[in-house]
């Protein structure tokens, strides 16, 4: 007999976490799935490398640098509202991709794809909080269901899109998104109820805009730079400019947030060293699967001469890693706290980029594979453990803004990682293809290895110590 009967999941809570893992699947399978096109696309839209880049970078971008407002405004107009605008925006912006005629609308059509992937990932994973946030083992059982939804769709999107590619052609990962938006749209109708005592309007003043800009600004600036850094030069007046402008606008920034009464990134939050070291540890992870995936899908394509579709299926073991490991993780967090899994998945993550560092042209496809398992499976067991980390160190009624930094800090890293990455294979030989992946992965094994140590940094549960510290806050206030 289940002595705690809360812990067990019902119909409802079933239902809603089914909706909000619509919002997180597109959201997550538009990161990777265009990078299986990369060659299709250059070749129909002459589009070069750095051309390339932007066409991924633009998406995550828009959804890294708007995450921040998005969140805020999930916990003023309610995360139900915005959750629902966020998937009717990614529809409308999928269907202009799939229609686009040139690279210059295809970078614009997926920024606005961004801006609603940004107003639901954070404002999916509010909901999800809300609907447990009276049973911590429940909580992380479900975002572990949810992480597993979006990491699966990561990893499948190269094998999605090689299969559309070959059916379709490449408007074809765009248009998926029409029904499965279609689908996200009705669960929210039926499934999703208003919270008790939400809000039915609120006054936008509070939204901080000129902090909203001023990272805009330093991001795509920072960004922009590191792209065009390779064909350009390091010395060359744009490049250079836009380094100094990303600096500028980061410190402008940070001051700005400093001295706001509604931050856009409330700077308490890094006070908690859980929630700094859980969020460090999300840039080590997204800045080196995003950047690395981009070059494997040009080391595949380019130094190995495959299909679109034979590049898509070589990337099936990330699917299967990530399915097991995701799942797994919510049982290791309820038994061992969030320490563990975060400390192992690091390593676990470092050991298969590692094996990466030692491919050239010629390695025989089944020696790829073993690195393929052990990426996921590290980033699968920690990834739940990080996102309960964060969501468990602030109170329930700020998880929007906070799950938004935490995703806005995942998603700019990936739009960097995919810049520096990029840059490293740039050139358009598979000499140059090859010695990126040899550069990315001894990156990546570092920034891994960082991230283990962050994760021995956090609280193993920070649920019950947040709860504590309150009780003593609240006993404080009454003497």
């Amino acid at each position: 007999m289940n002595p705690n009967p809360s812990s067990s999941f019902t119909p409802a809570l079933a239902k809603l976490v089914a909706t909000v893992s619509v919002g997180f699947v597109v959201t997550q399978l538009d990161v990777t799935i265009v990078n299986i096109a990369l060659a299709k696309l250059g070749t129909d839209l002459h589009a070069r490398v750095a051309g390339l880049q932007w066409i991924v970078d633009a998406y995550t971008l828009a959804f890294a640098v708007l995450m921040l407002s998005a969140g805020l405004l999930g916990d003023r107009f309610g995360p139900r509202r915005m959750f629902a605008a966020g998937i009717a925006l990614f529809a409308v912006s999928s269907l202009a991709c799939g229609l686009a005629l040139n690279a210059t609308t295809l970078v614009v059509a997926r920024a606005v794809q961004g801006v609603g992937a940004a107003a639901m990932l954070p404002n999916s994973l509010a909901l999800l909080n809300q609907a447990c946030r009276h049973d911590p083992k429940l909580r992380a059982r479900a975002v572990g269901l949810w992480t597993a939804a979006g990491a699966i769709s990561i990893a499948a999107g190269p094998v999605i899109g090689g299969l559309l590619i070959a059916a379709f052609g490449w408007r074809s990962i765009f248009l998926v998104n029409l029904p499965i938006c279609a689908a996200g749209l009705w669960a929210i109708w039926a499934w999703v109820p208003h919270a008790p005592g939400q809000p039915r309007g609120a006054r936008a003043s509070g939204i901080d805009l000129p902090g909203q800009l001023l990272a805009i600004v330093a991001l795509t600036a920072f960004t922009g730079a590191v792209i065009e850094g390779r064909p350009l030069g390091i010395g060359h007046p744009l490049v250079f400019g836009g380094l100094a402008l990303a600096v500028a606008a980061g410190i402008a920034f940070v001051i700005a947030e400093s001295r706001t009464a509604q931050p856009m990134v409330p700077l308490a939050f890094f006070r908690d060293r859980t929630f700094t070291s859980a969020v460090l540890f999300g840039i080590c992870v997204n800045l080196t699967y995003y950047g690395t995936v981009f070059v494997l899908s040009l080391y595949l394509q380019q130094a190995r001469g495959y299909t679109a579709l034979q590049a898509g299926l070589a990337f099936l073991p990330l699917t299967g890693g990530f399915l097991v490991s995701n799942v797994a993780s919510g049982w290791v967090i309820g038994r061992y706290g969030v320490r563990v899994p975060m400390v192992i998945g690091g390593l676990v993550g470092a050991l298969g980029y590692g094996l990466l560092h030692f491919v050239d042209a010629q390695t025989p496809i089944a020696l790829i594979f073993v690195p393929f398992l052990l990426i996921p499976s590290g980033m699968g067991l920690a990834v739940p453990a990080m996102t309960t980390a964060v969501l468990a160190s602030v109170e329930a009624k700020r998880a929007g803004t906070a799950s938004a930094v935490l995703n806005t800090a995942r998603q700019a890293a990936g739009a960097v990682g995919v810049a520096l990455f990029g840059a490293f294979a740039s050139g358009g030989t598979a000499e140059h293809v090859v010695f990126g992946l040899h550069a990315s992965t001894f990156v990546a094994v570092c920034l891994l290895l960082t991230g283990a140590v962050l994760g021995r940094l956090v609280h193993p549960h920070p649920h019950a110590r947040h709860e504590e510290a309150q009780r003593s806050a609240a006993q404080a206030s009454a003497h």
